[in-house]
């Protein structure tokens, strides 16, 4: 369980002053949808976390582009590949200060020794950081760059060397991801000599737009505007409030009231009142994600491709959609959306069949009345507007096939791990796309590496993991297309997941709001975000 110090907020305690912060045009409230397990952006892999940490508070050596997946300059001004594709040269910006705190005080300015500890935390398990407060970096490690990493050099105080043992196609895009995050090695040390290694996950200290202020689990979480940010063009708030709130139609009403000016996945029945409301506007986007059902077939019955077939087959995905997406979604037949480059549009569902089922489930000696879990998620996600409500339905087809199923649902800090950890039967889950490569989806996911991390059907394959390595180590994209897609009809056939729905994306926010724009990756981002007075 996350400990968390409250720490004093220069504009007030409580919350319920959001009134007069959306008076204040330098103030701005979001209604955030959960909590965050923590602030280390290295940690964790879920949306949540990395809006609370990594989109607020930090910065990557790389970084993309507001509203798209370009990929540019952050605290690297430019870097250098070798014609071998191995090695990486960075060239970090000048005058780049860590956050002043009432817990930190830095003495120098960002330079390399802050990008060897952050990954070389992250790569070595004897760090002695990593040994004082014992974590897993469970992104870091599910696309394989812990092992890659040779080394990483310290040129000199502005320049840093990465050495990589096989060609990473998508080297670049992965830095500029939430969980590559820039660390401060001072403030480690201090840590690390205090004794307090933890803290760096309960008072987080970065390089980026917004500062740290204080966190109230389950209601709020405050910053306040960089005064020393490296582009002072992209800070135009004074102090940003996180208000959390789980419920769709709470955050709506909140927003109605001015109560908050940006809210999040709102339920798609409220969206037309959105849309009719002048005092609001709403932003619509194709989604990049998926909604899915992962089968862990490290437990019983799951383990048989009879049994994911009999259950993939018996879930009627149109009245899902129908109920669920209610006209916001469309149907998703394959492991990532088809918006991403080397999608298989050949690839089709095995046509809806609850009476084959049955025959799958017999053959596979599955007695009738068998009782499995279906872990439902307890917040929404851009891929899943309501799963309890999908967790219902799936209850009642799977019924039809002679499948008891329990409902089980936790907090979402402890719902992620305990799939993660493989707890579940099967789970509802989803992605929201990170930066644009395919890897992103068919390696992150479905990998023998993501067990334990994002691969929540625990499900390992050789031959499929030597399609999407051999994908990764090339770097013309014809050629990854061909292995990509030989990967794709693979897991197909194997059925570690049934895909359920690709979401449209609905951004509700007030009309008073100037330069936000709508992550394809399902990040929120308030750097370069105003208020109109």
């Amino acid at each position: 369980m996350l400990k968390h110090a409250v720490i004093p907020f220069l504009v007030g305690a409580s919350l319920l002053a959001s009134a007069p912060f959306a008076q204040a045009a330098t103030n701005l409230v979001f209604c955030s949808e959960g909590s965050p397990a923590g602030f280390d952006p290295g940690q964790y892999t879920t949306g949540t976390d990395f809006d609370a940490s990594a989109e607020t508070m930090f910065n990557r050596l790389t970084q993309f582009e507001r509203g798209g997946t370009a990929v540019i300059p952050g605290l690297a001004t430019k870097w250098d590949i070798s014609d071998d594709g191995l090695t990486y040269t960075f060239h970090l910006r000048e005058g780049v200060k860590f956050h002043t705190t009432p817990y930190f005080k830095p003495t120098r300015e960002f330079n390399a020794d802050d990008v060897l500890f952050t990954f070389n935390r992250m790569i070595n398990k004897d760090d002695p950081f990593r040994k004082a407060y014992p974590t897993e970096f469970p992104y870091f490690t599910d696309m394989g760059m812990d092992t890659n990493i040779a080394k990483i050099d310290k040129v000199d105080d502005k320049t840093v060397k990465f050495t990589l043992k096989e060609v990473d196609a998508a080297f670049i895009q992965n830095m500029a991801m939430s969980f590559a995050s820039v660390q401060s090695a001072e403030y480690a040390a201090q840590l690390l000599k205090e004794g307090k290694a933890a803290d760096i996950n309960q008072k987080p200290v970065g390089t980026g737009p917004f500062v740290f202020k204080s966190y109230q689990k389950d209601s709020n979480i405050r910053y306040t505007g960089n005064k020393q940010y490296w582009d002072p063009s992209r800070v135009k708030l004074e102090n940003l409030i996180f208000a959390i709130n789980t419920d769709a139609s709470v955050r709506v009403q909140k927003l109605k009231a001015n109560e908050c000016q940006i809210t999040l996945h709102p339920r798609p029945a409220d969206v037309t009142a959105l849309k009719n409301d002048p005092a609001l506007k709403l932003i619509e986007k194709p989604g990049f994600n998926l909604g899915y059902i992962a089968y862990n077939v490290r437990h019983k019955p799951f383990d048989q491709l009879e049994v994911r077939q009999a259950l993939d087959m018996a879930v009627n995905k149109q009245g899902i959609l129908n109920a669920v997406y209610q006209g916001a979604g469309q149907l998703a037949v394959n492991a990532m959306p088809p918006t991403q480059w080397s999608y298989d549009e050949t690839i089709k569902d095995a046509a809806y069949n609850p009476e084959k089922a049955k025959e799958l489930l017999k053959a596979a000696g599955v007695k009738e009345g068998t009782e499995i879990t279906l872990w439902a998620m307890p917040v929404q996600r851009p891929y899943n507007p309501n799963a309890k409500l999908m967790a219902e339905m799936l209850q009642a087809d799977w019924a039809k096939i002679g499948l008891k199923v329990k409902i089980v649902s936790y907090e979402w800090g402890e719902y992620i791990k305990r799939t993660k950890n493989g707890e579940h039967d099967v789970s509802l889950i989803g992605w929201t796309g990170d930066n644009g490569d395919p890897d992103n989806w068919l390696g992150t996911l479905y990998s023998c590496d993501a067990i334990g991390g994002n691969n929540y059907s625990m499900w390992c394959d050789p031959a499929y993991d030597k399609l999407i390595k051999q994908a990764k180590v090339v770097t013309d994209r014809d050629q990854r297309t061909v292995l990509y897609k030989q990967a794709q009809q693979y897991l197909k056939q194997q059925v570690p997941i049934t895909p359920v729905a690709h979401s449209t994306v609905n951004q509700p926010l007030s009309a008073k709001i100037e330069g936000f724009k709508v992550s394809p990756f399902g990040r929120n981002v308030f750097s370069g975000v105003s208020i109109e007075k």
